[in-house]
């Protein structure tokens, strides 16, 4: 057997691994605003306020905007998953074990990719309901119109995520389901299929904060969010010769931040038991 076939083992579960995280991994962080390669701790986005145009006479000097440039810091987190897979095991199962394993690792850091983006939406203060009905299309519109109060892009660059619920409810009206009203083509996000509805991207994602019937859902521009990347997902496979078994060690280094409290809307629903 050539001394190098563990290195081909490693290369091949990395490329499993990255390629399950792309795909299936995180739902999210294609909807925010995401810097990759991060050297350090720490990254900052640039929140950036609003120009004013004005006129100038003939020859004269064009007038400067003098933007403001508030500096957002997000701060980098390392996160682990792995798991034991036992070199006899492999031989006693037609399941490709190393794919299974790369899988649910995978996974286990997309979900915690979103909880992290989820956690810092849940820093803005905006809201509209007060969790004592269930999504309905008056909320909805409720935070479309917070978003347009505040002159929130409407760019095609809207986002809502909601729950299990919410999303049953959705397809409860008309409009959202109608091609009338959405048309027949339902945009993709690392292969989960979406809605577009008043311009927003509606995506279902079962993570949402939730305290007993009280969930709450999000409509958000997607440079209100931002999300850091150091180390995308890597894999280590050590052999341990004491245990006849491989340790598989998933890593990453990721953080998200709020940048801007204007463009993100909580909307508060009542969830049923």
């Amino acid at each position: 057997m050539s001394v190098s076939i563990d290195q081909v083992f490693v290369k091949q579960f990395e490329a499993d691994v990255h390629l399950a995280y792309q795909q299936m991994g995180t739902k999210l962080r294609s909807t925010v605003r995401s810097k990759s390669g991060i050297v350090g701790a720490s990254t900052t986005f640039q929140k950036v306020g609003k120009g004013i145009a004005s006129t100038k006479s003939r020859h004269g000097i064009v007038p400067v905007m003098n933007l403001n440039h508030e500096p957002v810091e997000c701060l980098l987190q390392d996160y682990y998953a792995g798991d034991w897979v036992d070199a006899l095991d492999e031989l006693k199962t037609n399941v490709d074990e190393r794919r299974v394993v790369a899988s649910a690792g995978a996974y286990a850091l997309g979900r915690k990719t979103d909880e992290l983006i989820i956690g810092a939406m849940a820093q803005a203060t905006a809201s509209t309901g007060d969790y004592s009905t269930k999504l309905t299309k008056d909320l909805i519109l409720g935070a479309v119109e917070i978003l347009n109060t505040k002159d929130v892009p409407d760019d095609g660059r809207r986002f809502a995520v909601v729950g299990v619920q919410q999303w049953n409810q959705l397809l409860a009206m008309d409009e959202f389901v109608s091609a009338d009203y959405v048309g027949d083509s339902n945009p993709l996000i690392n292969g989960f299929e979406t809605k577009k509805w008043l311009g927003i991207t509606w995506v279902l994602y079962n993570g949402l904060p939730l305290s007993s019937n009280e969930r709450d859902c999000f409509i958000y521009h997607a440079s209100a969010i931002g999300h850091a990347c150091g180390q995308e997902v890597k894999s280590d496979i050590t052999w341990h010769g004491e245990r006849a078994a491989h340790f598989i060690s998933n890593s990453m280094s990721q953080g998200a931040v709020l940048i801007d409290g204007d463009g993100i809307v909580r909307v508060k629903c009542k969830e049923n038991a």
